[in-house]
């Protein structure tokens, strides 16, 4: 983003609370990528008396009037005001109307048009995974907001049959009615959204027949807060029930592993967190204040803040050989509590053959374009994770800047005479091989001399290894 100055378009969050919202992460993050000049800015909006929710319908008015008399582009809006400001709106979306929240408001000439960009999100987080709404036949688990969007979602977008599970069957029963009527225009043969006990889970099993996807089952949406927090459980812990379903999604995405996908990922079910929905819901949210469409990388490029913020950020270990970036790694990881991988492991396990084998059958040229492909596949996939790369990683530019996108990098040193006693004997690294100890001792020094300047410019921090232990290491880093 350029720096803020007087043509800064103003985009913002209202609601109340807000302090741990993870917008900002998505919206400063796709302008910064596409050079627009705006900034996404958290608004907390409560009784600056009281503490608590606006609750005067003069002063909701005078929210968005005054927002829009400050000029703001747009604005998402979230809890407890998605229904509140709709009577003052310019005009709302049709889906929204339905529905009777809104989440996203659009500047027009007269005022804000509102949307509703979850369910879009939410349906378009599925579309990427190859999921299908239409005509399929769904579970949702619980009865509160979150479900309530998802079964709107869902036969606003073609299902047949929706089974609404929860523990209190009134609400259940309640919800499904609201529901039903907000729907009926498409709705078909009396089907839409059907109330389930959780004692009477069995009639779920045995009444997906004529559903329209019998043979690949039914979709299931987690959309209780079991997950949240350790120690949760399931709201039903019925193989049976989850063995039947063709894929899962919870609304959970921190943490990422819930006790639903647990379940379903040691069935062998496909299913995921809420993530991609928070991403695309924004994502859609963006490119209508700015009437644009956002390019693949640049959602790419939000996604990965996002869950450097919610899952922690990685630490990246770049180095020559020998500099120790193994046995660090996996004292990191040990000591921090993070997953760990190393790029050539990843590399030979992807390839089913050795590096010498990849250098062997492609050579180094060869061999760079897996690494490549290698980091690029692990920085849309790890997070909180200590990497160690190969030596050669941060020769390509390209890596270099993949590698500064995943975390923190740290280049750990040793020097030549270091290198020489750690790396003489080891017959599995190909660009050592067939040196006498003179030859070996002279390379090290050529290969450090010539790579020093790209691990330098590719590093966040220089590490020392000399003479260090394992441990030491690690704690220095630790201490950054």
């Amino acid at each position: 983003m350029e720096r803020i100055n007087g043509k800064t378009e103003v985009i913002g969050l209202i609601g109340h609370p807000i302090e741990h919202t993870l917008s900002p992460v998505i919206h400063n993050t796709i302008s910064n990528e596409i050079g627009r000049n705006a900034v996404y800015v958290p608004f907390h909006v409560h009784d600056a008396v009281t503490g608590g929710v606006l609750s005067d319908a003069s002063e909701i008015e005078a929210l968005v009037k005054g927002a829009f008399n400050l000029n703001i582009k747009g604005m998402n809006i979230t809890v407890p005001y998605k229904s509140e400001v709709i009577p003052y709106l310019d005009d709302i979306d049709p889906l929204a109307e339905r529905i009777g929240a809104v989440n996203t408001l659009v500047r027009t000439a007269r005022g804000y048009k509102g949307y509703n960009t979850d369910m879009p999100g939410l349906y378009m987080a599925l579309q990427k995974k190859g999921v299908s709404i239409e005509g399929s036949t769904a579970v949702v688990l619980g009865a509160g907001g979150a479900a309530r969007a998802v079964i709107a979602m869902l036969l606003n977008y073609g299902a047949v049959r929706v089974y609404l599970v929860n523990r209190s069957f009134d609400k259940a029963v309640s919800l499904a009615d609201e529901m039903n009527r907000l729907f009926s225009d498409v709705i078909k043969d009396g089907r839409g959204v059907i109330p389930i006990s959780v004692d009477n889970i069995d009639s779920v099993k045995v009444s997906v027949s004529g559903s329209g996807n019998d043979d690949s089952g039914y979709l299931m949406f987690q959309c209780t807060s079991l997950g949240l927090k350790e120690g949760d459980g399931l709201l039903i812990d019925d193989d049976e029930l989850y063995k039947r379903a063709a894929y899962g999604f919870d609304l959970v995405y921190n943490p990422a592993e819930t006790p639903f996908t647990k379940k379903l990922e040691s069935l062998g079910i496909s299913c995921d967190n809420g993530l991609m929905m928070l991403l695309y819901q924004g994502v859609i949210a963006y490119q209508l204040w700015m009437d644009t469409e956002l390019g693949e990388d640049v959602v790419e490029k939000a996604k990965m803040n996002l869950c450097k913020s919610i899952y922690g950020k990685n630490i990246i270990l770049t180095g020559y050989m020998g500099a120790g970036k193994t046995t660090v790694g996996h004292c990191l990881a040990e000591e921090l509590g993070m997953d760990y991988i190393d790029t050539d492991a990843y590399i030979v396990e992807k390839e089913k053959r050795s590096i010498p084998e990849i250098f062997e059958s492609v050579g180094e040229e060869g061999f760079r374009n897996i690494e490549t492909e290698a980091i690029r596949e692990l920085g849309r996939s790890c997070y909180n994770t200590v990497i160690a790369t190969g030596g050669g990683a941060i020769l390509r530019e390209e890596n270099a800047k993949l590698l500064k996108d995943m975390g923190t990098v740290f280049y750990l040193y040793a020097t030549p005479e270091e290198t020489f006693e750690r790396v003489k004997g080891d017959k599995n690294r190909p660009l050592l091989n067939s040196q006498s100890e003179e030859e070996l001792r002279q390379k090290i020094v050529d290969m450090i001399n010539v790579r020093y300047p790209a691990y330098m410019r590719s590093a966040d921090h220089r590490i020392e290894t000399d003479g260090k232990s394992a441990k030491k290491i690690a704690d220095e880093i630790r201490n950054f």
